[in-house]
C-alpha cells in the first residue's frame, strides 16, 4: 500500500456518535508509553508534518482520532492506556469510550494492538488482548521500540513475548519508529485485512 494522502477526519468523544463517513476503520490501540504516536506518523509517513501528536503528558488525552488515508479507510487513534498516575475514574472513561466503539457492529474492521519488545506484557495489555480475542476483532500485534534493543536482547526478548502473550508468530510484527522496520509489512497486513479478497486489493493504490 502507497500512502498518498493522509488528512484529520475528525475527534469523538462519545462512542455512540456518528462517525466522519463510511470508510472502513483500522484502530491503533496500546499503552500511553508504546510509542503509538510515533508508529503512526512512521506508517504514514509523516515526519515533519505530524498527524498523531506525541504527547508530553502521557495518558491526558480521552478521544478517538480519525485520520481519512488515501479516501479508502479510517485509521483511528485510540486513547492510549495504563497511565498509572489518571485518577481512577479517567481510566474507567476510558475503558467505556474504547470498548463501547469496538463494540459497535459498524466499528473496526481491524485493531493494530501495540506492545512494547523490551518488557513483558502489562496486565492492561493482556486485557485487551483478550477483550479483542472474545470481541472477534481481527487483530494485529505491533511489537515496537525493537531497535532499542540489542541482537542477543531481541534474540531473547521477542520469543518470551509470544510465549507471554499466547501469539504466534504470523500474528505479530515487530516495530521501529526510528528505522521503519516493520511498516511495509504492517500496511501489507492492514491491506490485506481491508480487502481480503485478492481481486481487489489493488483499489488501495490507484491513483
Amino acid at each position: 500500500m502507497k500512502i498518498r494522502s493522509v488528512e484529520y477526519a475528525g475527534t469523538l468523544v462519545d462512542p455512540k456518535a456518528p462517525f466522519p463517513g463510511d470508510l472502513p476503520q483500522v484502530a491503533f490501540s496500546g499503552r500511553s508509553n508504546v510509542g503509538k504516536s510515533s508508529l503512526i506518523n512512521t506508517l504514514l509517513r509523516r515526519t515533519r508534518r505530524r498527524i498523531a501528536r506525541v504527547s508530553g503528558e502521557p495518558g491526558k488525552t480521552r478521544a478517538l482520532n480519525f485520520f481519512r488515508v488515501n479516501d479508502a479507510f479510517f485509521l483511528v487513534d485510540l486513547p492510549g492506556y495504563g497511565y498509572a498516575k489518571v485518577p481512577a475514574s479517567m481510566r474507567e472513561g476510558w475503558r467505556t469510550l474504547v470498548e463501547g466503539y469496538l463494540a459497535r457492529p459498524d466499528g473496526p474492521a481491524a485493531v493494530v494492538q501495540l506492545i512494547d519488545a523490551r518488557h513483558p506484557p502489562q496486565k492492561d495489555d493482556l486485557r485487551m488482548l483478550a477483550y479483542l480475542a472474545s470481541a472477534g476483532v481481527p487483530t494485529l500485534v505491533a511489537f515496537t521500540k525493537v531497535d532499542k534493543l540489542k541482537n542477543t536482547e531481541r534474540a531473547r526478548r521477542l520469543p518470551a513475548l509470544l510465549e507471554e502473550t499466547g501469539l504466534i508468530e504470523e500474528q505479530v510484527i515487530p516495530f521501529s519508529s526510528r528505522t521503519g522496520e516493520g511498516r511495509e509489512t504492517l500496511l501489507a497486513a492492514i491491506e490485506s485485512l481491508l480487502q481480503p479478497d485478492p481481486g481487489e486489493a489493488g483499489d488501495l493504490d490507484e491513483g
